[in-house]
């Protein structure tokens, strides 16, 4: 093709009314591609604040039920449901009990909302265990892979017996898709889709969220032996390949803003739903920025979660989906 330049091209000429600039815009984030994480908590009469997450709360069941109802009225396909029991012990029982904050939790919501919402269950074990780490942990101090694999597979299947559509398995355990699959087919539970948290970063913008699920690793450790390193983008490819080789319906990104790269590289290999996690440390630094003054927050969230979008990334887990749900960026 000819090259047109300047005076006769002006890329300004479809610029230059709002109208214009929504006519041709090449990404926009709509309510149809976000996700809401919820936090519900065991064993409160009141939902709770999270300091460090303004405009976010630990729900009660009850409060739970009114803010999902209210979400899928406002047009939000699906949520998803992170737990904080009242109780914790070394191998999380809290996680796979059917009894479980997760799992009543679950069944409230299959009963409030049927299927005219998606159903996300985060299947992992930090917020159940007293060591805060996201497996079972050895005598050595180590989490082992292949033993914390047995507790995921017992994860998802009260899950997916509680009304969970997608189990989202996130801890980062080698084999853990393939476990779960395996698992959920034996039960009978095929329907039930598996969202893999398939590179996920050890990254430092988790705060705010340990703060949500009341989540302290013991000894001052972290989990850079299990969780990504943030220095690799390849690397994340080839876990995302075997996710999808293991039987993952979506793959996910966490988190987002920091790896648009990484979203891109995953959206132009697998031809799966991509996700990505715009995360609570992500949330909060916009949120106190705003309330400084410094920034206009409802303009720079809609510009963080376009910019996911445009990356690549078909869902977006975002603690701002009801703010945009109720055209409140922008």
């Amino acid at each position: 093709m000819k090259e047109v330049s300047f005076p006769t091209r002006r890329l300004r000429r479809l610029r230059r009314t709002p109208a214009l600039r929504r006519l041709v815009a090449e990404a926009a984030v709509t309510v149809d591609d976000l996700v809401a994480p919820l936090f519900v908590r065991e064993g409160i009469d009141a939902p709770q604040p999270i300091a460090s997450m303004p405009g976010v709360v630990q729900h009660t069941r009850e409060s739970l039920r009114k803010e999902v109802r209210e979400l899928a009225d406002l047009g939000l396909p699906a949520v998803i449901l992170f737990g904080v029991p009242e109780h914790k012990d070394p191998h999380g029982r809290g996680a796979y009990d059917p009894d479980g904050i997760v799992q009543v939790a679950l069944c409230d919501l299959r009963d409030e909302v049927g299927e005219s919402l998606v159903l996300v269950a985060d299947l992992c074990l930090d917020e159940y265990t007293d060591h805060g780490h996201c497996g079972v942990v050895g005598a050595d101090g180590v989490v082992d892979n292949d033993a914390t694999l047995e507790l995921y597979a017992r994860i998802a299947l009260a899950q997916a017996d509680a009304g969970a559509a997608i189990v989202a398995p996130s801890g980062m355990m080698d084999g853990q898709v393939g476990a779960i699959r395996a698992a959920l087919d034996d039960a009978g539970h095929n329907e039930t889709a598996i969202l893999a948290y398939a590179a996920k970063y050890a990254s430092a913008l988790y705060g705010p969220f340990r703060d949500a699920v009341d989540v302290t690793i013991t000894g001052c450790g972290d989990r850079k032996g299990y969780q990504q390193d943030w220095h690799n983008r390849r690397e994340a490819l080839a876990e995302v390949e075997l996710d999808v080789a293991e039987g993952a319906d979506i793959v996910m990104v966490k988190p987002a803003l920091a790896y648009l790269d990484v979203i891109a590289s995953v959206r132009a290999r697998v031809d799966l739903p991509v996700a990505a996690y715009h995360v609570s440390g992500e949330y909060a630094m916009v949120k106190a920025a705003a309330e400084r003054g410094w920034i206009d927050g409802p303009a720079v969230a809609l510009e963080h979660l376009t910019a996911v979008k445009r990356a690549g990334a078909d869902i977006i887990l975002s603690y701002f989906a009801r703010e945009l749900a109720e055209g409140g960026l922008g």
